[in-house]
């Protein structure tokens, strides 16, 4: 491992140890301040979520309309003028589900709107049921100017129609009209298809509105093993036409985002499964925002999710307002099926990185995926292939290593030769002569580094965001998508959490022991640079390492062992049969006092050197005067 690769190595490692610990210390002060805010934002959302329904285990259909003449005559006024509103403002809303083969929706009359959301083909961390959110913690309607202000999470609607995959509710006028809510669920989708309608609503709805209020509120539970890990990678995504990603908020800060644009779609994204609501004409206008909830919270919630949405209208005699609804997983290939860029919700990196994970890594995980079931083998398998494709580029930094070893006792006696600071410029061409003899590239590093940052960065964004290891068990670890805690402490410690992972506490010690066997006998005792980098290599990369990944996927832990291991089996095979150290010394040997053409890169360098060489000599002589 010589300069460039350790440098490349450490710049690494302290970019993603920077980004933890930033995130850390944003956690921590999150914390601090919904601590302060607990008792204040359980109200409000308790306010802002309640749903006054009772609940019902049979799905009769035999409730009857009350008539207005049932109303008790000693009740409070009237608060809408519509007296059918006002009858509907009163009545208790009724459930009812539907389903299919992936999702199962409860819907409340009141409001005609969903209850919860069941995704079938998954379950929580403890194996219980997963809810996209729970029984009474969403609230959406839909509001509007209608001679008064009204909101339909206010009224219980009429059933019109039900079936298996489908439901129609109304909401009627006294002017003949009404508000008609229809949920269809596609056939093997985790799609709902849903229309708003507005039938003989002309004479209702004043001309001049111009404008309908889409609003939701929702609260997403936590499903996942880890709460930092799992509310660092949720949020809200909204995306505008034509733009090659959506925007995001959130990934475990409070904030709410104002929107002047027209926008197509939003997403309240957990970190495996997301909501996601298109119009088919866009929002004009809105607002999101999202809350996170301390990791301590009873109701084991994650967070609270509102939209405040504008949309334009037009009344006419009839008007249909199509929506979509997405209740389902962030898996790739579904999400890119539907042809919105909903899939750009997985956070798989920049252009360069997203690139390479899209086209390179989530191909070969699938194909893999096909015949092989155990996700451990699949990681290990394509570990092998990363490795056999860049082992080409690989092979000149291990054997630029390793005759940089072959040659150390020449670097020695070159640096007895030269010890004062002034003769620096002679050592270093007397080195890179000494190089150039020996065939070694002292740039042999740089190249192999640049090809692996945006495969280790690919890796460090597609593991944590992999709904297929999800729940998916390899030797010790119950969960690859999750850490793999060996030891549990019960208390929170900064930056470490509050547990020990064995896999990222291997990957530590493979580092060390790489790192270990790769400087032996390479970098000189006597080089004022030695013992940092040494140091910087040897341990405080696999301590930081340690500390950024033992919270993170065990899967991505894993790989990083995996590559750490198969590293040091190429370099050993390297050492051991295509770069011999007596074949490096003989061909030093047999060029010793022959000429040896400099390369204009070595020119460059020793150019930029002597320039070097001569700011300091004038910096001295005005530090005498």
């Amino acid at each position: 491992m010589n300069k460039n690769t350790i440098t490349g190595f450490i710049l690494i490692a302290l970019i993603l140890f920077g980004f933890t610990w930033y995130q850390s210390r944003q956690y921590e002060k999150q914390m601090a301040y919904q601590a302060q805010l607990d008792s204040i934002a359980r109200v409000e959302r308790a306010a802002q979520m309640k749903i006054d329904s009772l609940r019902t285990d049979s799905l009769s259909l035999t409730g009857k309309i009350l008539a207005e003449d049932e109303l008790d005559a000693s009740k409070p006024a009237a608060i809408y003028k519509d007296s059918l509103l006002e009858l509907a403002h009163n009545r208790e809303g009724k459930l009812y589900r539907i389903a299919n083969n992936k999702i199962e929706i409860e819907f409340t009359t009141l409001g005609a709107q969903p209850n919860y959301v069941k995704v079938k083909d998954y379950t929580n961390y403890d194996s219980t049921e997963l809810y996209l959110f729970k029984p009474g913690s969403s609230e959406m309607g839909i509001g509007i100017f209608t001679g008064e202000t009204i909101n339909t999470k206010d009224f219980v609607f009429e059933l019109a129609e039900l079936n298996d995959t489908s439901i129609v509710m109304r909401l009627p006028f006294n002017g003949g009209g009404y508000i008609q809510q229809r949920f269809a669920l596609e056939n093997n989708s985790y799609m709902v298809r849903n229309t708003l309608s507005f039938i003989g609503m002309d004479n209702v709805i004043p001309r001049k509105v111009s404008s309908y209020d889409f609003d939701w509120n929702v609260v997403i539970p936590r499903m996942e093993k880890g709460y930092k890990n799992e509310m660092q990678y949720s949020k809200v995504d909204y995306y505008f036409d034509g733009e090659k990603k959506p925007e995001e908020i959130g990934r475990g800060r409070n904030v709410s985002k104002r929107i002047e644009n027209r926008l197509d779609w939003f997403a309240f994204q957990q970190q495996f499964f997301s909501a996601i609501v298109r119009p088919d004409s866009r929002f004009a206008s809105g607002e999101l925002s999202v809350q996170f909830f301390p990791e301590d919270d009873e109701e084991r919630n994650l967070m609270a999710c509102a939209a405040k949405m504008r949309g334009d209208f037009s009344i006419a005699d009839n008007v249909e307002i199509h929506n979509d609804f997405y209740f389902g997983p962030n898996h790739y290939q579904t999400l890119k099926s539907y042809d919105r860029k909903y899939e750009k919700i997985i956070p798989l990196g920049g252009w360069l990185v997203g690139w390479f994970t899209k086209f390179v890594i989530i191909p070969v995980f699938n194909f893999l995926h096909r015949s092989i079931a155990n996700f451990g083998i699949i990681i290990l398998l394509m570990t092998l292939f990363i490795k056999i494709v860049v082992l080409p580029f690989s092979y000149k930094s291990y054997s630029s290593s390793a005759k940089m070893q072959a040659v150390k006792p020449e670097v020695d006696k070159l640096n007895a030769k030269y010890p004062k600071e002034e003769d620096a410029l002679k050592k270093q061409q007397a080195m890179m002569d000494l190089y150039k003899r020996a065939g070694i590239n002292p740039m042999g590093g740089c190249l192999p580094m640049l090809l692996q940052f945006p495969i280790l960065w690919a890796m460090f964004r597609f593991f944590p965001a992999s709904i297929e290891l999800r729940q998916q068990s390899f030797l010790w670890a119950d969960d690859l998508s999750a850490y793999d805690s060996i030891i549990d402490f019960g208390t929170r410690i900064p930056l470490l959490g509050d547990h020990i992972s064995l896999f990222a506490l291997l990957m530590a010690l493979s580092m060390f022991f790489y790192s270990k066997i790769s400087m032996q006998g390479q970098m000189s005792g006597n080089d004022p640079n030695t013992a940092s980098m040494r140091f910087m290599s040897v341990y405080m990369m696999p301590i930081m390492m340690f500390f950024i990944c033992n919270s993170l996927s065990s899967g991505l832990s894993y790989y990083y062992l995996l590559s750490n291991l198969i590293t040091m089996l190429e370099t050993f095979i390297i050492k051991k049969f295509f770069v011999r150290p007596e074949d490096v010394l003989a061909k030093l040997k047999a060029s010793e006092g022959k000429p040896q053409q400099k390369s204009k890169w070595q020119q460059r360098l020793e150019e930029a050197q002597k320039m070097q060489q001569q700011m300091l000599k004038e910096q001295n002589k005005k530090a005498r005067r």
